[in-house]
């Protein structure tokens, strides 16, 4: 091991199988997800889909070249893509493949609710907040009303999903943010399906950005609603370098580079005065890591301090880092660096996940990971982060007492 990091979760899914190894769970670390997937099934588009669309709703195809043995996910407008990591967890890192396999032979619990409590069992976990998979892709879908369509079914279908135990299962609806009216009718069919939250692009239609004047009436219906804003990676509008062409670098380039784009998001939120405004608004930034963000803070700090007057960008109320550390949540997995230096940030906005079932999930073995990634924080501190901070954020009814042992 690296003297220099942390126990890592492919350490463990190296050594063993999931599948023949009881799991070892300790009550102190049982933990609600604040970020966990569903893996759509096709229905989940086509069983709701507003009948101008259901002939293009998005569905598994083969993929036309015989000699990849795998299925694709279709959507009009878009290239369609593997999705195989998307059902990895528990996998060994050699084991991980995007060439074969389909739809079959992913975790039922990814798309069947019935089985989804046992999952959780396994890997000591009293709730999960569950963000799609399909649906992160789909956001580069260019059609903004066809884009709508797809999310709006995909809403109903979520409802559908987490009525197996809504007390387990905290959907987060997706909105299309085609435009800042139609968005705000996708907060209240959120809000009314029992959501939690919603989940909106990296982008938004129209030639508008999320600072323009034009959506603070969205922000202040989130607001108003008790709705979240939730950001996930993989939503921007970009090519799907990591399963297209290679980018510069290669892959593992891209991938060490996933966590820019919702850093750009929290950019735009501080600087572009969105918080300033609605200073009761939460945002969320999903799986990008939290390790970054104290250097994050100290570097939009030392550019208003430095640089606002050349640059005539005004006096803000607050520090830009008082802002992030008070109105933006950070989900993370086997992240040893954020925990390390929740010191220096909000450990108040802190949410642990396990990611499951995706390929970077931490699941059977999160409880491994938590007894050494924790180790220097205090009880208070676990308490939040791996419990109370996604009880609160997303009023959520789960027992966590049961974590107090």
């Amino acid at each position: 091991m690296n003297k220099h990091f942390a126990l890592q979760y492919e350490d463990l899914a190296s050594s063993g199988d999931w599948r023949t190894t009881p799991a070892r769970l300790n009550n102190r670390f049982l933990a609600i997800s604040g970020d966990s997937h569903v893996v759509e099934p096709p229905e989940a588009y086509s069983r709701y889909m507003d009948p101008k669309y259901r002939d293009i709703a998005p569905r598994i195809i083969k993929n036309p070249n015989p000699e990849i043995k795998n299925e694709l996910y279709w959507a009009e407008g878009i290239t369609p893509f593997a999705f195989h990591t998307s059902s990895a967890a528990g996998l060994k890192p050699h084991e991980i493949d995007m060439e074969h396999g389909g739809f079959a032979s992913m975790h039922l619990a990814g798309w069947d609710s019935k089985h989804r409590i046992e999952a959780q069992d396994r890997d000591g976990i009293l709730a999960e907040v569950l963000y799609p998979t399909i649906g992160m892709l789909l956001c580069s879908i260019p059609d903004g009303a066809y884009r709508q369509a797809c999310f709006r079914a995909y809403n109903q279908w979520m409802r559908d999903y987490c009525a197996e135990n809504p007390v387990r299962l905290a959907g987060i609806g997706q909105s299309a943010a085609w435009t800042p009216e139609e968005t705000i009718a996708d907060l209240h069919q959120i809000k009314e399906l029992g959501l939690k939250g919603a989940m909106l692009p990296g982008s938004a239609d129209g030639g508008l950005d999320y600072d323009s004047p034009e959506y603070d009436k969205v922000w202040d219906c989130a607001v108003e609603l008790g709705l979240p804003i939730c950001f996930h990676i993989l939503t921007g509008r970009g090519p799907l370098s990591l399963t297209t062409a290679p980018p510069r670098g290669g892959k593992l380039a891209a991938f060490t580079s996933i966590v820019r784009e919702l850093q750009d998001i929290a950019g735009l939120f501080v600087f572009g005065r969105v918080f300033e405004r609605h200073p009761d608004l939460r945002v969320v930034l999903v799986e990008s890591d939290a390790g970054w963000a104290p250097h994050f803070c100290n570097r939009m700090d030392h550019a208003y301090k430095r640089h606002r007057f050349w640059m005539k960008t005004g006096e803000m109320e607050k520090l830009p880092s008082d802002y992030f550390l008070e109105n933006i949540y950070l989900t993370f997995q086997d992240d040893w660096v954020a925990l390390k230096n929740a010191d220096v940030l909000n450990p108040q906005r802190l949410l642990w996940a396990n990611d499951y079932p995706h390929s970077d999930s931490t699941w059977p073995w999160s409880h491994e990971l938590l007894a050494h990634h924790t180790k220097h924080l205090t009880d208070q501190e676990i308490d939040w982060i791996l419990r109370e901070n996604a009880k609160d954020l997303f009023r959520l009814d789960v027992d966590t007492s049961v974590a107090k042992a």
